[in-house]
C-alpha cells in the first residue's frame, strides 16, 4: 500500500509532459514503448533544464560587453576581410558573442517561451545593425576598397555554408547542454554569421548594392538554420513548453507565426540552394563530356545572381574546340531552362607525349626527383601567381605548370610574373590563366599608340593565348562631342597594332558616349577601346593553300 502511495505521488509530481508521455505510451507499440522510456531515462532525466534555461537566458540579453565584443569582433573581421586574410577573419570570431542570442532563441522557440524570444531577437538585431554599422564605418575610412575573394565568398548562399551552420547550431546545442566546448562552438558559429554581415557594410559603404543584399541573404538563411537547429537539440533532450512560464493565446499565436516565417525563407532558400548545386553538376559534367577525357577543367565559376546564368570556365585541354562555347551554350540553356552565356577559356596542353612518357617505368630515384621538382615549382607558381599551393597544376613529366587567377589583376604583371618564373626555371613551361571574363578596354592616348603602349598591347596578345584564340572584336568609345571619325581612327589604330602582333582583327562601330565614364574616370579612361575575345580562326591546311595558289584567277 506505501509503494502505491509514493508512486502515485511520484507521478504527480512529475512534469506534465511526462505525464501526458505515459499515458501515450500505453497505446503505442511495445518497441516504441521502450525506445521512449530509454530517452527519458537516458537523455532527458540527467539534464538540469531548469539550470541550463537560467544561464542561456543571462547570456542572451543585451549588455555593454556584448555591444563591446560584437563592434571588436566585427572591425576585426572587415580588416580580415578587406586585406583577404583567412587568418585575421577568423581570429576575429574568436571574440564574437554573437553564440549567445542565437543560443537563447533556440531555446526559447523549444520551450515556447515569448518574452525569451522577444528578448534574443532584440538583442540580435540590434548586435547586427551595430555590426553593419562598424563595418560599413570602416571602410568608408579605409584606403583598401577593392572586391577580395573573403568579401565574394560571402555574398551568396551555398550548400556548404548551410552545412556549416547547420553543423555548428547542432554541436553549439549540444555544448550548451552539456557545459562543453561552448567557446570553441561559439567560434564556428560565428563563422557562419559575422563575415556575412561585415559584406552586408562593404556593400552599403561602397554602394554595391547585391553584394549587401546577398550578404544579407547569406546571414538570414544560416540565422535561421542555427535557431531551429539549436531549437531540435533542445526538443531532443526534453526542453518543452512545460519549462516556460504560463503563455496566453495570442503569444502562443505570436510563436507560431514566428516559426513559419523562419521556415518559409528557409525552405525557399534550400529550394535555390539544391537546384544551384544540381545546376553546377550538370554544368561540370557536359563541359566534361564536350572536352572528352584527355582534358581538365581547372576552373568553373557559374554565376547565378542576374536573370542570365554566366559561367566562367578554364579548361586544359589536348586540341581546341571552335565550336564548344556555342554548343555547350545552347545545350544548357535548353536543359537548365534559364540563359546562359559560357565565357570559355581553352588552354592547348600536349598530353600524348606526358602520358607516354608517364607509361614507362621509372626508377625511385627519378620518381623521388620528379615529386621534388613538382612541390618546388609549385611552391614557387602559387607565391607568383597569388594562388593557393593546392590549385596550381604540376606536371613533372611534360614539365608544364599551370595556375589559374582567381582575382583581377593587371594583364601586364600577370604576364610579367610568369616570363620571370619562365626565365628562373629553365625546361618548364609555365602558364599563368587570367581570370575568366571580359577583357579589361584598352585606353588609347589622345596623341595615338607610343612604344609605351607595347606592353599593354603584348600583354592582350599574350591573355589571348592564354584563352586559346587569336581573334578579337574591336569596339572604340567615342568621347562626348567627339567626331566620328576620330574614334574610327583610334579603332583602326589599335587594330593594325594588333595586326602586326599576329591577331585576327575584327572592327565594330564606335559606341556612344558614356558621361558617367568619363565624370567618374576621366577622359584618359573614356578614350579606350573595348576588346571582346572571338573564337579562334581557322587555319588554312596546307592542302588548301596549295590549291589555292594552283586556281586560275579571273580577269577582266
Amino acid at each position: 500500500m506505501l509503494v502505491r502511495l509514493a508512486m502515485a505521488d511520484a507521478d504527480l509530481n512529475a512534469p506534465a509532459a511526462t505525464r501526458i508521455e505515459d499515458r501515450a505510451d500505453t497505446q503505442s507499440p511495445r518497441m516504441i514503448r521502450k525506445l521512449r522510456a530509454w530517452h527519458r531515462r537516458s537523455i532527458v532525466a540527467p539534464v538540469d533544464h531548469a539550470g541550463i534555461l537560467s544561464r542561456v537566458q543571462a547570456e542572451a540579453s543585451w549588455s555593454a560587453r556584448y555591444a563591446f565584443m560584437i563592434a571588436m569582433s566585427a572591425g576585426i573581421a572587415i580588416m580580415g576581410m578587406l586585406l583577404s586574410s583567412p587568418a585575421i577573419v577568423t581570429g576575429a570570431m574568436l571574440i564574437s558573442p554573437l553564440m549567445a542570442p542565437i543560443v537563447g532563441l533556440g531555446f526559447a522557440l523549444a520551450t515556447f517561451d515569448w518574452p525569451e524570444v522577444r528578448k534574443s531577437l532584440i538583442a540580435l538585431a540590434v548586435g547586427t545593425l551595430l555590426a553593419i554599422a562598424v563595418t560599413g564605418g570602416l571602410v568608408l575610412m579605409s584606403p583598401l576598397q577593392d572586391m577580395t575573394s573573403e568579401i565574394l565568398s560571402r555574398t551568396r548562399p551555398n550548400l556548404f555554408d548551410l552545412l556549416v551552420a547547420v553543423f555548428s547550431a547542432l554541436a553549439g546545442g549540444y555544448a550548451t547542454i552539456k557545459g562543453r566546448g561552448e567557446t570553441i562552438v561559439g567560434v564556428a558559429l560565428a563563422t557562419s554569421l559575422m563575415p556575412p554581415l561585415a559584406a552586408v557594410g562593404y556593400g552599403l559603404a561602397t554602394l554595391n548594392m547585391p553584394v549587401a543584399a546577398g550578404g544579407f541573404a547569406l546571414f538570414l538563411t544560416n540565422f535561421i538554420a542555427i535557431a531551429l537547429s539549436v531549437a531540435l537539440v533542445g526538443r531532443f533532450y526534453g526542453f518543452g513548453s512545460f519549462l516556460s512560464p504560463r503563455q496566453t493565446r495570442r503569444q502562443a499565436v505570436a510563436l507560431v507565426l514566428l516559426f513559419v516565417a523562419l521556415a518559409v525563407p528557409l525552405g525557399l532558400s534550400l529550394k535555390q540552394i539544391a537546384w544551384e548545386a544540381w545546376a553546377t553538376r550538370t554544368i561540370r559534367g557536359h563541359v566534361t563530356r564536350e572536352f572528352g577525357d584527355h582534358s581538365r577543367i581547372v576552373a568553373l565559376d557559374p554565376d547565378f545572381s542576374g536573370q542570365k546564368l554566366v559561367i566562367r570556365a578554364t579548361v586544359l585541354t589536348d586540341r581546341m574546340h571552335g565550336k564548344a562555347t556555342d554548343d555547350l551554350e545552347r545545350r544548357l540553356t535548353k536543359l537548365l531552362n534559364r540563359p546562359v552565356q559560357l565565357q570559355l577559356s581553352q588552354v592547348l596542353v600536349n598530353q600524348s607525349a606526358a602520358q607516354a612518357e608517364l607509361n614507362r617505368p621509372r626508377s625511385s630515384d627519378s620518381a623521388r626527383a620528379d615529386q621534388l621538382a613538382r612541390a618546388d615549382m609549385a611552391a614557387r607558381l602559387s607565391l607568383v601567381a597569388n594562388v593557393p599551393v593546392e590549385a596550381v597544376l604540376v606536371d613533372p613529366v611534360a614539365r608544364l605548370a599551370t595556375a589559374q587567377v582567381t582575382t583581377a589583376r593587371p594583364l601586364v604583371e600577370l604576364m610579367q610574373a610568369e616570363q620571370r618564373l619562365t626565365e628562373d626555371s629553365p625546361g618548364w613551361s609555365v602558364r599563368i590563366l587570367p581570370i575568366a571574363g571580359p577583357l579589361p578596354d584598352l585606353p588609347v592616348p589622345e596623341a595615338g599608340l607610343t612604344k609605351a603602349d607595347d606592353s599593354g598591347l603584348d600583354a592582350l596578345v599574350w591573355a589571348l593565348s592564354r584563352r586559346g584564340t587569336n581573334s578579337v572584336r574591336l569596339t572604340p568609345r567615342r568621347l562626348s562631342g567627339e567626331p566620328m571619325a576620330r574614334a574610327v581612327a583610334r579603332g583602326q589604330a589599335v587594330a593594325a597594332a594588333l595586326e602586326a602582333r599576329g591577331l585576327v582583327v575584327e572592327q565594330a562601330a564606335p559606341v556612344a558616349a558614356d558621361a558617367a565614364l568619363e565624370r567618374e574616370e576621366g577622359l584618359v579612361a573614356a578614350r579606350s577601346v573595348r576588346i571582346d575575345a572571338l573564337a579562334p580562326a581557322p587555319v588554312p591546311e596546307a592542302e588548301d593553300v596549295a590549291q589555292a595558289k594552283e586556281r586560275p584567277v579571273a580577269t577582266g
